[in-house]
């Protein structure tokens, strides 16, 4: 196996493949172990009473919310922000990490929900689906991924700290958003979108400590830089 399949199996297949056993275990533990220890046992109780405040502005707010986090426009989103990176910054680290990010946390949310059947919260439903896929949340899952990606790569190259700050408060309350609406909208428990918070942060920091290091060099061996004069030859080069 060369040098660059075992980084990616270390460094990113591992963590994930950890991440999903995580998200296995804390499914099982939400539906099968402690379904009648508190707080689980209050969490039908969030769920109506969001359902009881429901009006018309809010549903609208709450659709909007639904829809920045549906599968279309994660997709389209995902695209052409790693369109936008690479044409801007003429490398492909960032674009990779993005996508990465967002494919990692849906791939451990689609096995994850292939394992863990849980019934929807029992209030109305605002939206169509599966009706035992609601641990953990996707819509939560991919907004974290995303939306904290983007808010990551901005604050990394932002020259002021007012303007990191502003990246991480507007982006962040992306999913934050995305969390309280789901449930708002019927389609999750408290618990299924504090999981898919861990998915999505988790897929993001995975992807940039693999993606992002620059001490990563994935099979090549780094050079040390030449001083510029002085005469020194980089290790492994001629000196004469």
């Amino acid at each position: 196996m060369s040098n660059v399949a075992l980084q990616v199996a270390r460094r990113i297949l591992l963590p994930v493949a950890v991440l999903f056993s995580v998200m296995v275990g804390l499914g099982l533990l939400v539906t099968r172990v402690l379904a009648k220890t508190w707080p689980f046992t209050v969490e039908d109780a969030v769920n109506r009473e969001l359902a009881a405040d429901r009006s018309a502005g809010w549903n609208d707010v709450s659709l909007v919310f639904s829809t920045v986090a549906s599968t279309q426009v994660i997709v389209a989103v995902t695209v052409l922000a790693a369109l936008v990176l690479r044409l801007v910054l003429h490398r492909w680290r960032e674009p990779l990490f993005l996508c990465a990010a967002v494919t990692a946390q849906a791939l451990v949310f689609l096995f994850t929900t292939m394992v863990i059947d849980r019934n929807r919260p029992a209030v109305e439903h605002m939206d169509s689906s599966p009706p035992t896929s609601s641990f953990p949340s996707g819509h939560t899952s991919a907004a974290t991924a995303l939306y904290v990606g983007i808010a990551l790569l901005l604050a990394l190259r932002a020259r002021s700290t007012p303007a990191k700050v502003a990246w991480w408060t507007l982006l962040v309350l992306v999913p934050i958003g995305v969390a309280v609406f789901r449930m708002y909208r019927g389609m999750h428990h408290p618990s299924d979108v504090l999981a898919s918070f861990l998915n999505g942060a988790t897929c993001v920091a995975v992807m940039a400590r693999s993606l992002l290091d620059r001490t990563v060099t994935w099979g090549r061996a780094a050079l040390p830089a030449r001083p510029s004069g002085d005469g020194v030859t980089p290790a492994g080069a001629s000196a004469g």
